[in-house]
C-alpha cells in the first residue's frame, strides 16, 4: 500500500482528492489476507500475467507465421494444438482435482494428505503421459502411411513433449491451489512461449530450414527446459512450506474426483481446440493457418475468463463448507460479472483492430476477419455465465458436468462435420460459436436447477435463491 500512498503524494491535490476513494478500495485488495481480497489479488495478478502472455503469444505467432509462411505454419499449429491437448488430457484431471482437495486439507491442517497429494500428482502425470506417448509412437509406426507425409516428423517430435506438458499442467494446478499466481501461470504462459520463439530464432540463425520440423524441435526444447526448471523450483518451495513428515495417499478418493474432472475438462478442452483439429482434417495447412490466426487473435479475450476462473475456483471450494448458500450465489454471480464486462470491452477493442492485427501475420491472413466476429459471439455467450464449470466442479457436481460437456462436444463435432464441408472456414467458426452457446445454456440451466442460483452476468447476487425443486418444475 506504500506505493499507493507514494503515488498519491505525486498527484495534484485536486486529482488526489478525487482518487482517494479508489486508493481506499484498493488498499485491502493489495494488503488484506481475507479470502475475498486474496482472491481478488490473485485475479489481478493472473489478469496481469495473462495480458502479458497474450501479447507474447500473439507477437510470437506473428513472427513464426512470417518466418514459416502459411503452409509450414499451418502444419506447426495443427501439431502443437494436438500436443497441448493430449498433454493436458493425460493428467486425467489431477491438475484440477488438486485445486479442490488442497484448500480442504489446509482447512483441517492435514499435512500428511497434502504431502501425499502434491507428490502423487507429479508422479502420476509423468507416468500417464509417458504411456500415452508410447501409444502415440506405436500408432504412428503402424498407421503412418495413412497420414500426410509433411505431418509425420512434427508429430513424432510432438509426442516426445507430452510428459513435460502433463507435468507442467499438474504443477500449475499445485501452484493455483496455493494461490501462487505467478508460479502457476508464468511457466506456461510467459516462459515457454518466449523460449519457443528464442530457440526458433537461434535455429534459423544457425542455418536450419524455416519449417514446421524446426519449430517443433524448438517447442520441444522449450517445453523441457521450462518444465524441468519449474519442477525444481516448485519442489523446493513445497519442501519449505511442508516440512518432512509422513505421506498419506488417498488415491482412490482422488481418482474418483479426478476422472469426472478429466471428462469435464477433456470435453471442454476439446470444445476449445476441436475446430482447429477438424479444420486440419478437412482442409489444407494454409486454411489451418488462417483459421488459427483468427482464433488466436480473438483468443486475446479468453484471458479474462481464465483470470476470473483462477481466482474463483479456490473461493468456490472454500464456500462449499459454508451452509450459507446465499454467499455462494454472491461469489458465483460476481464472477460472472467479472467475466462479462471485461470480455466485452477487450473483445470490442480486438474486433475494432482486427484487420490490422491479422495483416501482421501476412497479407493472406486478413481473409480471416469475418471469422473473428463470429467467434466473438460465442465467447460472449460463455462470458454471460462466467466460470460456471469451475463452480459445478468445486461443488462436487462432476458427473453432471460430464453429461453437459458430452452434449456440448457432440453438438460441436456434429456442427463442425456438417458446416465445414459446406462453408469451409466460415462453417468452422459458426460451429464453434454454436457449441459455445449450447455449452453456456446447459451450464446456466444446470446451476439453476441444482443450486437455485440464477448464474447470469445481469442477475442480482443478493436476490433470494430459487428452491431447486421449483427450478426443476
Amino acid at each position: 500500500m506504500a506505493a499507493c500512498h507514494t503515488a498519491g503524494r505525486l498527484l495534484p491535490p485536486a486529482l488526489r482528492d478525487r482518487l482517494s476513494p479508489l486508493f481506499a478500495r484498493l488498499e485491502p485488495v493489495l494488503t488484506s489476507s481475507d479470502a475475498k481480497y486474496l482472491a481478488q489479488r490473485t485475479a489481478l495478478v493472473a489478469f496481469a500475467i495473462r495480458v502479458v502472455s497474450a501479447a507474447i503469444a500473439f507477437v510470437s505467432q506473428i513472427i513464426l507465421a512470417r518466418i514459416m509462411g502459411e503452409f509450414e505454419y499451418g502444419i506447426f499449429v495443427f501439431v502443437w494444438v494436438l500436443v497441448v491437448l493430449f498433454g493436458n488430457l493425460s493428467c486425467l484431471g489431477f491438475h484440477t482435482a488438486i485445486i479442490r482437495f488442497l484448500p480442504q486439507y489446509h482447512a483441517r491442517d492435514a499435512l500428511p494428505e497434502i504431502r501425499g497429494l502434491t507428490t502423487t500428482v507429479r508422479v502420476f502425470a509423468l507416468l500417464s503421459a509417458t504411456a500415452l506417448a508410447a501409444v502415440g509412437i506405436a500408432g504412428l509406426w503402424l498407421f503412418g502411411d495413412t497420414i500426410d507425409a509433411f505431418y509425420l516428423v512434427p508429430l513424432y517430435l510432438g509426442i516426445f513433449s507430452l510428459p513435460m506438458i502433463a507435468l507442467g499442467d499438474v504443477m500449475d494446478g499445485t501452484s493455483r491451489a496455493h494461490s501462487w499466481a505467478v508460479s502457476a501461470l508464468s511457466p506456461t504462459y510467459l516462459i515457454r512461449p518466449l523460449l519457443i520463439l528464442g530457440f526458433m530464432m537461434l535455429a534459423i540463425a544457425g542455418g536450419e530450414p524455416h519449417s514446421a520440423r524446426t519449430a517443433m524441435i524448438a517447442a520441444m526444447a522449450a517445453t523441457y527446459v521450462t518444465t524441468v526448471t519449474q519442477f525444481f523450483i516448485l519442489g523446493r518451495r513445497l519442501r519449505r512450506r511442508y516440512l518432512k513428515g509422513p505421506h498419506r495417499i488417498e488415491f482412490g478418493t482422488w481418482i474418483r474426483v479426478a476422472l469426472p474432472i478429466f471428462l469435464i475438462e477433456g470435453f471442454g478442452f476439446m470444445l476449445t481446440n476441436s475446430d482447429v483439429i477438424i479444420v486440419g482434417l478437412y482442409l489444407d495447412p494454409q486454411s489451418v493457418a488462417i483459421y488459427f490466426a483468427a482464433a488466436k487473435t480473438m483468443a486475446l479475450v479468453h484471458f479474462v475468463m481464465f483470470s476470473v476462473k483462477a481466482a474463483a475456483s479456490p473461493r468456490f471450494s472454500a464456500a462449499m463448507a459454508d451452509p450459507d448458500r446465499q454467499q455462494l450465489a454472491v461469489i458465483a454471480i460476481e464472477s460472472a460479472k467479472w467475466s462479462f464486462w471485461p470480455s466485452l470491452i477487450v473483445g470490442g477493442a480486438v474486433l475494432a483492430c482486427g484487420t490490422l492485427l491479422l495483416s501482421l501475420f501476412g497479407a493472406a491472413f486478413v481473409s480471416g476477419y469475418p471469422l473473428m466476429a463470429i467467434l466473438f459471439a460465442g465467447i460472449m455467450a460463455k462470458a454471460l455465465v462466467g466460470p460456471a464449470e469451475a463452480f459445478l466442479t468445486m461443488a462436487g457436481q462432476q458427473t453432471l458436468c460430464v453429461f453437459l460437456y458430452a452434449g456440448a462436444l457432440l453438438a460441436n463435432l456434429a456442427l463442425n462435420a456438417t458446416l465445414i464441408p459446406l462453408f469451409g472456414l466460415t462453417g468452422a467458426a459458426l460451429a464453434t460459436t454454436g457449441a459455445m452457446i449450447v455449452e453456456a445454456t446447459l451450464l446456466h440451466i444446470a446451476v439453476r436447477r441444482t443450486f437455485g442460483i440464477v448464474l447470469f452476468a445481469f442477475a442480482d447476487p443478493h436476490a433470494r435463491l430459487i428452491k431447486p425443486e421449483a427450478a426443476r418444475s
